[in-house]
């Protein structure tokens, strides 16, 4: 049998599971927005550098293009008319380190030298081409072993004739190749076949260190590109993971919070009672009421039965104390009630027969009781008579004692239930003036023993008498205790010994004097559990 107590942990169990797992997964989200983020912006960074170094290089490159149309009418005419203007060129550039005509394949005119009789392979092997050139080479004129960046513009119809331009490319590595780190460990200018490195001059092939990776971005306007080499952009997205954790850590606390709020009526058992009523889980049983005397059926008292399939059949003795923790014992009551009226015609229609419903001292607060009677209870004017079952879990001092005699003037009667195991006291026997005492089934079990409780209930039969209160004897099981309650007078008997608590819609089936039927729910056995 389930408890209160292992029910209550278990949602809490499976509460607590849910948040941590929120939790935890906004850990994780998080975590994983700030990785994909930093590697993002990382990939971009790198992407960002390449595209400036192309830009920085093509604005250099472009005034080239019209200083080479300026320049190249001067092929053939003499250096000393020549030289002054290439020098002008020169000087407005400012990148470039010397422009020279090539006439005949032979170098005869430097901005810089002024008449010089060199063959240009001599001094550059690929020169002279029919095609235009740029290409990464080493100064052999001005600084020696220099790292210098070419440009070679043939005449028209003519490889033997051109003008070459030379850029201190040198100068404009420190600039434009300079790496940011830790993005860019190396940049690289590839022109051609050759490889220009910040720091390190022309390279015969670029070597990517491991745990590195590179990125080429090349120009659309010139014959060249740029290589960025660097930690992985993931890598080192990865490494800075530990730096967010602060954070990542607080805002996944904050959702388990949030989740732990959010979750408090959602995932608790008051949720579960108000989806049992909504989804038509709980069912009205009736445990029959005989005469002492003649063991004909005088009333019935109704007992709430819940099959929960999430839970299975869960004891009233667990649902309905955690219902009044959670203040929904009105609504089950008012449940019954609808029950009741719904299926009133399968009972007796006499003022004698008695019908039973347990309600909580709770329900009495404010005249709530009453307002539910009035809307559920008596519009529709059942002949049977209602008694009140107050139940001593809440203190009966807390019951609205005008409800009370209210309750009384509309013909509704009082019982106190499992009298003498709860806070009752003989003062409140005056104060409510009930109509019956329940005996408790522990004191009907004690009869025929030398228990203390055997004395409690004959003392309980004759304060009852004393105080003309009608009695009811729960838990009645054997002959013997039935004869035993009878000779002192006990008016009505209740216990398997006549029957077990059935769906309603089996009592007229019992009332008709057939065999006690097992106790179903809609077609399904029903575990035998208490009656609360």
């Amino acid at each position: 049998m389930q408890t209160a107590q292992r029910i209550l942990r278990g949602y809490r169990r499976r509460r607590l599971i849910v948040c941590v797992a929120l939790a935890v997964l906004a850990l994780f989200l998080t975590l994983s927005a700030r990785y994909v983020s930093e590697r993002n912006v990382n990939e971009q960074r790198m992407q960002a550098f390449n595209q400036r170094v192309i830009s920085t290089l093509e604005s250099i490159l472009v005034p080239l293009e019209q200083a080479n149309k300026d320049v190249m009418p001067l092929v053939g005419m003499s250096c000393q008319v020549a030289q002054l203007k290439m020098r002008e060129h020169a000087a407005r550039l400012q990148t470039v380190r010397s422009i020279g005509l090539i006439k005949d394949d032979i170098l005869y005119c430097s901005s810089i030298f002024g008449t010089r009789a060199v063959p240009i392979n001599l001094l550059q092997p690929r020169l002279p081409s029919a095609q235009p050139l740029l290409f990464l080479t080493i100064d052999h004129s001005l600084l020696k072993g220099t790292p210098i960046l070419l440009s070679w513009i043939p005449l028209a119809n003519s490889r033997h004739d051109g003008v070459m331009q030379i850029i201190n490319i040198e100068l404009l590595t420190g600039l434009i190749l300079e790496p940011e780190r830790p993005w860019v460990s190396r940049a690289i200018l590839n022109v051609s076949d050759s490889h220009l490195e910040y720091g390190k001059g022309l390279l015969q092939r670029i070597s990517v260190d491991e745990g590195q990776v590179s990125h080429e971005m090349a120009s659309e306007k010139f014959a060249f590109s740029v290589t960025t080499i660097g930690p992985a952009a993931g890598a080192m997205a990865l490494g800075n993971l530990p730096t967010q954790l602060p954070l990542a850590l607080i805002l996944s606390m904050l959702i388990g919070y949030i989740a732990w709020l959010a979750t408090a009526n959602r995932m608790s058992f008051s949720w579960e009672i108000n989806v049992g009523l909504a989804s038509h889980e709980f069912e009205v049983f009736c445990q029959p009421l005989m005469s002492a005397r003649n063991l004909q059926c005088v009333g019935v008292e109704l007992l709430l039965r819940w099959h929960n399939p999430r839970q299975g059949w869960i004891s009233p003795d667990v649902f309905i104390p955690l219902a009044e923790q959670q203040n929904l014992i009105a609504p089950l009551t008012r449940f019954v009630l609808e029950e009741t009226i719904r299926q009133i015609d399968i009972f007796p229609k006499s003022r004698d027969f008695h019908i039973g419903i347990n309600v909580a001292a709770s329900h009495f607060h404010e005249g709530e009781i009453i307002t539910d009677l009035r809307r559920h209870w008596f519009p529709s004017q059942p002949i049977q008579k209602l008694t009140l079952e107050l139940t001593e879990r809440d203190a009966l001092p807390d019951v609205d004692h005008r409800v009370v005699r209210d309750l009384h003037r509309m013909g509704v009667d009082l019982a106190i239930d499992d009298f003498g195991t709860g806070q009752s006291s003989l003062a409140y026997l005056e104060t409510l003036n009930p109509n019956v005492l329940k005996i408790d089934k522990s004191f009907t079990a004690a009869i025929g023993t030398d228990a203390v409780n055997s004395t409690v209930t004959d003392i309980i039969i004759a304060l009852a008498q004393r105080l003309g209160i009608d009695l009811v004897a729960e838990g009645v099981e054997t002959q013997q205790q039935a004869e035993y309650l009878r000779r002192r007078g006990v008016n009505v008997l209740q216990g398997y010994l006549f029957a077990r608590p059935m769906p309603l819609s089996e009592f007229p089936r019992w009332l008709r004097g057939n065999n006690t039927p097992p106790p179903r729910r809609k077609g399904h056995p029903v575990p035998i559990i208490p009656l609360r």
